[in-house]
């Protein structure tokens, strides 16, 4: 029997067959990927050719740009080198715009004097003459796809014949930022329009944050404004009703003195208050004038004003129970205590327990102990239920009477408890920076009132570093009860701050303490004990490490600061309005 061959068919044949090879999908796939490489880095090489040919054609229109202005000023004589309201003034603008080529540039011209190091600077030059050239510099810039560009040309004229001292003296503007470290590129605008002609420059530092103007005309009232994108301003200030005092004030330029003046400028920040009504105490009260916080009975009856078992002398039910509805505090904070007024005759008792929400789960012992007994006393603490498991509490009374002739009675019953902080819109409060700009009387340089608006906070932009207090004045209706971080805090350049002011109805005196390690953490849980005439209260402060006492009456107080870990610590304090101490516990 012949075997027959089996052949399998493949995309390939035999080189003896003498055919050629095949193509497949995955050989197209791959030579397409090939020569799409190949076309997109041509493309690429094309566009960046494109994009170094336009760059170089726009820099030579740059360049000559910069060559015209500087060979004009060259053409000048000495004395009429100088700019539009420069030092030294001449008749070139500082600043102008440029369409050359189609291409819209921007070139700043600014002429100074420069003292030159060879004989000499500043009150160690051999001939007592500091302006001994002037300094031309010509800055153009433009705009291309990658952003901004530009270059600069410096140059320097001197005088034909021996240099001349210069009237005038010398304005050094220094520039630093909150760590006294220089800053440069700074925008620094000079301007005084009482002297002929009438300055009015804007210049930039120099990589050592100065800016130094040779042959100032003696005159007062040079105003200076630094800024910087990004950045906070300073500036110089008028005399004024308002501030009669300034500092810095303008300033004033003599003839062959120098005039230093620094401003500190850095990132600014962003600060957003947030409001809210501090923790309040609340209470739900039944007086049973009606049923309707009743929410299942039993064998009880509501009638004038108290609950009772169903019946009358002689025949009253022996037992019976009524459930409240379900209390459900907004916001609730904390449980404090359940209250009641009772009546129990003798052969008569009333027990009380507490349920969930429902009405059907009691409360365990361990969150209630004594909750499965039933209470008997009138008053319960419940201080140890929480909150986020249990926010709402129904209780069931249990009265009882083993004669029917008899009959327990509550008149009323109350749950106590804190609810809050609940978001409070619109409040108005005051933000004030401890920079000053003014003195006798104290001129703020950041002193402005906010409102937290309706959606109960507001972010303020381009704030700049301070140390900030704020506060809330009695004429709103509130006080200040707590505030998260406690004032006054410092804002620190490029950062962002939240604090989160508490208020409460206003009160004519109130004390708030925070409460401090020595490292300066605040410290949460300390028991503040406040003792004065007729007033002995103690507080314990909360996770910001404040505690606040409110409707005080003025006069002395005694603070006494305990926290487990610390050494007891006790002051004396004078309450007279709204008054804050900081308190500083040691360790032990």
């Amino acid at each position: 029997m012949k075997k027959k061959n089996k052949h399998f068919a493949t995309g390939y044949r035999l080189p003896a067959t003498g055919c050629s090879r095949g193509v497949t999908l995955l050989d197209t796939v791959i030579g397409s990927a090939l020569m799409l490489i190949v076309f997109v880095g041509i493309a690429g090489v094309f566009q960046l050719s494109v994009e170094v040919i336009t760059n170089n054609r726009i820099r030579a229109g740059a360049i000559a740009l910069a060559n015209e202005r500087m060979e004009y000023l060259r053409s000048l004589s000495y004395p009429q080198i100088g700019v539009i309201g420069g030092i030294p003034a001449g008749n070139v603008p500082q600043e102008e715009t440029v369409l050359y080529n189609n291409v819209s540039y921007t070139r700043r011209t600014m002429v100074f004097y420069s003292d030159d190091p060879g004989d000499g600077l500043g009150a160690a030059d051999t001939n007592s003459i500091i302006a001994d050239y002037k300094t031309i510099r010509v800055e153009i810039n433009w705009l291309s796809r990658q952003g901004e560009r530009g270059l600069t040309l410096i140059g320097r004229v001197s005088p034909f014949a021996v240099e001349t001292a210069v009237p005038g003296g010398v304005l050094t503007i220094n520039v630093v930022n909150e760590s006294a470290a220089p800053i440069s590129n700074a925008q620094v605008d000079i301007v005084n329009i009482g002297v002929v002609p009438a300055i009015d420059i804007r210049t930039y530092s120099n990589v050592g944050g100065s800016v130094t103007f040779i042959g100032a005309p003696e005159a007062s009232n040079y105003q200076i404004l630094v800024s910087k994108a990004g950045y906070s301003t300073a500036q110089t200030y008028p005399v004024s009703a308002e501030n009669p005092n300034p500092n810095p004030r303008h300033l004033t330029v003599a003839n062959n003195q120098t005039t230093p003046a620094s401003f500190t400028i850095d990132y600014v920040s962003t600060k957003t208050i947030e409001t809210y009504m501090q923790i309040q105490e609340g209470s739900w009260t039944d007086t049973f004038s009606d049923e309707s916080k009743i929410g299942s009975s039993a064998s009880t009856t509501v009638s004038g004003g108290v609950a009772r078992l169903t019946g009358s002398v002689g025949s009253y039910d022996a037992e019976g129970s009524l459930q409240s509805v379900s209390v459900s505090p907004a916001s609730l904070n904390r449980w404090k205590t359940f209250s009641a007024a009772t009546t129990t005759p003798g052969q008569t008792g009333i027990l009380f327990r507490f349920y969930d929400n429902a009405g059907v789960t009691l409360i365990p012992e361990g969150q209630l102990p004594g909750n499965s007994a039933g209470f008997a006393t009138s008053t319960v603490d419940l201080s140890g239920i929480s909150t986020s498991t249990y926010p709402a509490l129904r209780v069931t009374s249990f009265l009882s009477s083993s004669d029917p002739s008899v009959t327990p009675s509550i008149s009323s019953y109350s749950f106590v408890y804190d609810y809050g902080p609940t978001p409070l819109p619109n409040l108005s409060f005051g933000m004030r920076g401890g920079k000053t700009i003014g003195n006798n009387p104290t001129v703020y340089k950041y002193n402005e009132t906010h409102s937290s608006g309706a959606s109960t906070a507001i972010t303020l932009s381009n704030i700049e570093a301070d140390t900030y207090t704020l506060t809330v004045a009695t004429s709103t209706g509130y006080l200040l009860a707590e505030s998260c971080a406690p004032q006054p805090e410092t804002l620190a350049p490029a950062s962002s701050q939240t604090t989160k002011l508490y208020v409460l109805p206003a009160s004519d005196h109130s004390l708030l303490v925070d409460v401090r390690s020595n490292s300066g953490v605040l410290l949460e849980g300390a028991s503040v004990q406040l003792n004065g005439t007729g007033y002995n209260t103690t507080k314990t402060t909360s996770s910001c490490g404040q505690a606040f006492f409110g409707s005080l009456s003025t006069g002395d107080f005694t603070a006494t600061i305990t926290k487990s870990g610390y050494q007891e610590y006790s002051t004396n304090v004078n309450v007279n309005g709204s008054s804050p101490i900081s308190i500083v516990l040691n360790s032990l």
